[in-house]
């Protein structure tokens, strides 16, 4: 019991040692800077027709130039997606996956800028066509 007045002088002696230390550096040390972000370099988005081959995708395909599309309503099933379709310059007709266009001429696959053709074992793909900016 005679070293309690000992020990706790000493725990209060390094207390005051390591709060000095501690204003010491505070009162010394250099401000911060502000340190600025680097920049985000944008990089073009990949072709992804390029990677269709690696995929199993339609590669070759050839351009359609008796149709044309108008537009696609996509849906999350992709057999139920609807491509709008003018063949040789009739009427406009909603086409679903799988589904004839024009006897020996089907729908294949509906994407969100393009539809693929089967026309007798060929694959056509038809481009929607890009709107003009003002």
């Amino acid at each position: 019991m005679k070293r309690w007045p000992l020990v706790t002088s000493f725990v209060l002696f390094i207390a005051l040692c390591v709060s000095a230390a501690y204003w010491a550096m505070q009162l010394f040390s250099s401000p911060l800077r502000a340190i600025a972000a680097p920049p985000q370099n944008l990089q073009a988005r990949p072709n992804l027709d390029a990677a269709a081959a690696l995929l199993g995708g339609y590669t070759n395909a050839v351009v359609a130039s008796n149709f044309q599309l108008k537009g696609v309503v996509m849906s999350n099933n992709p057999a139920e997606s609807v491509a709008i379709l003018v063949s040789n310059g009739k009427k406009p007709q909603t086409v679903r996956t799988n589904a004839e266009v024009e006897p020996g001429v089907t729908v294949k696959e509906v994407q969100r800028d393009h539809v693929l053709l089967s026309e007798h074992g060929v694959i056509k793909r038809v481009d929607l066509p890009m709107k003009k900016r003002k």
